[in-house]
């Protein structure tokens, strides 16, 4: 089997038909780089649409975009020798983002989803420009899309002029790790750019698939970090001497919503045959403080929010959202709004307030193991010579600080509106606002949690008597990149140690294999 160029095993092509399109395929494409490759089915309907596109434009019809120019000139007829002219400066004319790109995932995860769309059949591009697109996706060349500047309005219009003027051999783009211009990437990679035609730099600008990648890719990452978070939630509770009752399943049974069934569930697997539970079950403490007992209700409502929000995701991921659509069959090229990017602000902003109480409830816990005076005999911050050795009480500080941040983040930014286009665009979703919002409140949860399962495990240590197989499991592999605090050290990098073991999701490979399936 041949290699790529990370020297790893090539990967079977995924096949695009525009409809069909999974969570599982897009991290597979955008994280693994899997190849790409138009279905037999998906080619007809392409080019059955740019047929009757040329023919449109042949009989000099007034169709949008088409034949007039855009937003507040959709009343304003080009003449035939102009409409090529015209799609070029739509792409260069609307290239106006700014700031930091986005990462190579995420841009993979915007190329692959505007491909999809186009894949579809009702955008009128031609096949040859969609396999120029899809070259550049499976040899790479990514395109270097800045981050901010897209209200939302007709999707995002802005960033997807910069995909498409790498497309075009403008623009820069990374190619082998290496920054340059979009006309050396091309060149480098042996893609020759493409050449607009009528429809075409509207069919790769109109539309919501920077908003819809993110989104994607922020609930695969939120659906491993639930399960984290319930994991290291049960460390923690197994290390403050914790009561199982609050887990049992005739509780939740009682409110039964599925985030926490689940969740509950998870808990009371993984504690389940610990030893260190076994060593206080007669201990008179009834009941623990909500950061513990609460878990499951606080984590599951956590996970119901990232199913909504994966539905609306699922569903754009294989939709049409650009304007206007054309419809072959029907004789029909219709304008509407499918682009307006609602639907995913919405729910990219009930991701983002959700999912910031993973960090708000962890960073709690924390305070739970630290505090002296409510850490059930534990030494206070986990310091073995308190006064001398400060231990982790400024790491709690780090995890405040974030847990501020994503108040701050989480504001809905789709609750806010500003006209453009002289009013044409008289109400935009601001998703790319909470789509950015997003990216950064993920990061913080991570080193929330990263912190709570640095400090949970250090107060397991301090025990002495071991908690479950499988908590036990994830504690020594933890131990294997982060040694045990015997005293003051430089702490960021075991900070950064813990979110680097978090994100390489081997805590899940772990519990799996000491036998806990974990929801």
């Amino acid at each position: 089997m041949q290699a790529n160029m990370d020297n790893k095993p090539l990967l079977q092509a995924v096949p695009i038909d525009g409809n069909s399109l999974s969570f599982e395929e897009l991290e597979l494409i955008s994280v693994d780089h899997a190849p790409i490759e138009l279905t037999e089915e998906s080619k007809a309907r392409v080019q059955r649409c740019r047929e009757y596109v040329d023919k449109v434009i042949s009989q000099n019809q007034i169709v949008y975009g088409l034949t007039t120019g855009f937003g507040k000139f959709s009343t304003v007829t080009i003449p035939p020798e102009n409409i090529a002219e015209l799609q070029l400066n739509l792409i260069r004319s609307h290239a106006v983002n700014v700031g930091e790109p986005y990462s190579e995932v995420i841009t993979r995860a915007i190329m692959l989803l505007r491909i999809n769309v186009l894949a579809k059949g009702h955008s009128g591009i031609r096949l040859q420009t969609l396999e120029a697109l899809i070259e550049m996706l499976n040899k790479r060349v990514h395109p270097l899309i800045p981050m901010r500047g897209s209200v939302g309005a007709s999707g995002d219009l802005s960033p997807l002029s910069h995909l498409a003027l790498v497309l075009i051999g403008e623009g820069e783009a990374l190619y082998q790790g290496q920054r340059m211009s979009g006309a050396e990437a091309m060149r480098a990679a042996g893609i020759t750019p493409v050449v607009l035609e009528a429809k075409e730099g509207l069919a790769l600008n109109n539309g919501t698939q920077v908003m819809a990648a993110i989104g994607a890719l922020a609930v695969i990452d939120l659906e491993r970090l639930a399960q984290q978070a319930d994991m290291i939630a049960a460390m923690s509770i197994d290390a403050l001497l914790g009561t199982p009752c609050a887990f049992d399943e005739l509780v939740h049974q009682l409110r039964p919503h599925p985030g926490q069934l689940a969740s509950a569930a998870n808990i009371r697997n993984l504690l389940e045959n610990s030893k260190l539970r076994a060593s206080h079950l007669n201990c008179g403490n009834v009941q623990d403080a909500y950061s513990l007992r609460c878990s499951p209700q606080v984590h599951g409502a956590v996970r119901d929010a990232i199913a909504y929000a994966k539905g609306v995701i699922g569903i754009e991921l294989n939709s049409a959202t650009d304007n206007p659509l054309i419809f072959p069959e029907e004789d029909k090229v219709i304008s509407g709004g499918n682009f307006h990017g609602e639907p995913l602000a919405i729910a990219l902003d009930v991701l983002a307030i959700a999912a910031s109480e993973l960090a708000s409830i962890s960073e709690r816990r924390i305070e739970q193991i630290l505090n002296p005076a409510l850490n059930r005999g534990l030494t206070p911050f986990l310091a073995n010579r308190p006064g001398i050795d400060s231990g982790y009480m400024i790491a709690q500080l780090t995890a405040a600080s974030v847990v501020s941040e994503n108040k701050v983040l989480s504001h809905p930014a789709s609750v806010d509106s500003i006209p453009t286009s002289a009013n044409q665009e008289d109400h935009v979703s601001m998703g790319s606002v909470s789509a950015i919002k997003l990216i950064q409140i993920l990061k913080n949860i991570r080193t929330a949690l990263g912190i709570e399962l640095m400090i949970a495990s250090s107060a397991l240590d301090q025990r002495g008597i071991e908690s479950s197989l499988a908590l036990e499991s994830v504690k020594h592999a933890l131990r294997a990149e982060i040694p045990a605090l015997e005293k003051d050290r430089i702490l960021y990098p075991d900070i950064n140690a813990a979110i680097e073991f978090l994100t390489s999701n081997r805590a899940l490979e772990l519990i799996k294999q000491a036998g806990i399936e974990i929801n």
